[in-house]
């Protein structure tokens, strides 16, 4: 999978490591005329929305699927001060340098952390409460996103902790200094992993990211999840096609 990767641009990197759900202009949405099927109207920049052969987010069957002998997630991940904002699409946890991810030879940097209501990713066909996606980046500019899905359950103590310390403001990021999180409180206990080759789920949906789903969910408890849903009722941009790609999956 390693050689499919592209090189992102300087604007696509900037809207992943920035949101993965915000650019300059703002004036996209998830609803209405600033839609998913709208988006690459909105701007020349966008046009990989519509054209794009490689986008996220995907159902993943996992009767079509065989299990492989991938490399093991190493997840180094530490505590970080809070960085937290509302960037009017969702809420986004910038993380201090110093967490990292490691698949076989490849080590990625965790740069920042967001969510979305309902998951964006689907199993059989089936979408979850939340899901979170941590967007990380080697030192070629190359992106990889892991999506954990959320479900209703045990209260998420990290979460909980972020929700009390949300933003009155959109797009003007808070930092506390006296506030720390780890984002290893969002990961399921399992790392087995469904692996494929996607896109940014937000404009310029560019192409080129390496995606990891987790197998097994996290949980959030329905109050928790209830606090997102009210900021953010919808923020999952519609399933793409597969487009022949290969979804592969741990055994």
């Amino acid at each position: 999978m390693r050689r499919s990767f592209l090189t992102l641009s300087g604007l696509a990197l900037m809207a992943s490591t920035a949101a993965l759900a915000s650019d300059a202009s703002h004036h996209w949405s998830y609803v209405g005329e600033g839609g998913p099927s709208h988006w690459a109207e909105l701007d020349s920049a966008f046009a990989n929305c519509a054209r794009g052969k490689a986008q996220s987010p995907i159902d993943i069957r996992t009767t079509e699927l065989h299990g492989q002998s991938l490399p093991a997630l190493e997840f180094d991940y530490r505590p970080s001060r809070l960085h937290i904002t509302d960037n009017g699409h969702s809420i986004q946890i910038d993380v201090d340098p110093g967490s990292s991810l490691r698949i076989g030879d490849d080590t990625y940097q965790l740069v920042q952390f967001h969510f979305h209501h309902p998951s964006e990713e689907r199993i059989n066909g089936q979408s979850s409460d939340m899901d979170a996606h941590l967007v990380h980046r080697d030192f070629q500019g190359r992106l990889a996103v892991v999506a954990v899905q959320l479900k209703v359950g045990q209260p998420n103590s990290t979460v909980d902790a972020l929700w009390n310390h949300l933003p009155k403001e959109k797009e003007h990021r808070i930092d506390f200094n006296d506030v720390t999180v780890n984002a290893a409180a969002l990961l399921p206990a399992g790392h087995g992993y469904f692996t494929y080759t996607g896109s940014l789920t937000t404009p310029p949906c560019s192409e080129g990211v390496r995606w990891i789903v987790m197998k097994s969910p996290s949980t959030l408890s329905k109050a928790e999840i209830a606090t997102f849903a009210s900021h953010y009722p919808n923020d999952a941009r519609p399933v793409q096609q597969l487009n022949g790609r290969q979804v592969l999956v741990t055994n």
